[in-house]
């Protein structure tokens, strides 16, 4: 079986995707060192700012800060029984991303497996997400998130995630407690 062309999957979302949203102004602001300069804050910087209270706006800014020119996130889902894919630029995912966030979200990492070589590194970054701080999980899934050290600072190069389902469960290895 040949996988779902990657034309034909961007197809059956643009037909399912909502109209765009508002814009939402993004500032440009300069890193926090203990964000950039270590793959734990880059990793913890991830979730700290995608999470809040409901009302709470994100800082966008400092998300903006973590990421290379061009970075392309890659929300990777199973319609109708086959694989589909959105992609983001970083102004489309926040534009996407905030009325969702501002109902209230939290999201922790569970696990995560790193691999570097050189100046790159993948992070496998296992989640799990909630309404409220206490609340009850409402998903899990697993981030993929591609780095790059560039000699004195971490960049995410790209990001991809896929939650968990009864059909895809996660696997014990990506889970506290491994294999």
């Amino acid at each position: 079986m040949s996988p779902l062309p990657v034309l034909a999957a961007l197809s059956l979302l643009a037909a399912a995707d909502p109209p765009k949203p508002k814009p939402i102004q993004v500032p440009v602001v300069p890193p926090r060192p203990a964000d950039v300069g270590s793959l734990d804050g880059m990793i913890e910087a991830w979730y700290e700012i995608v999470s809040g209270p409901a009302g709470q706006p994100r800082d966008w800014g400092r998300d903006r800060s973590l990421y290379i020119p061009g970075v392309r996130f890659v929300s990777a889902v199973v319609k109708d029984g086959k694989p589909a894919v959105s992609v983001r630029d970083h102004q489309a995912f926040v534009e996407y991303s905030e009325p969702f966030l501002q109902q209230g979200f939290f999201e922790k990492a569970i696990h995560r497996v790193t691999t570097r070589y050189g100046t790159i590194a993948h992070v496998w970054s296992t989640y799990e997400s909630r309404t409220k701080e206490d609340g009850p999980v409402i998903e899990r899934g697993i981030n993929s998130i591609e780095l790059h050290w560039d000699g004195a600072r971490w960049w995410i190069a790209g990001a991809q995630w896929f939650t968990e389902s009864k059909e895809h469960p996660i696997p014990p290895e990506f889970l506290p407690g491994g294999k």
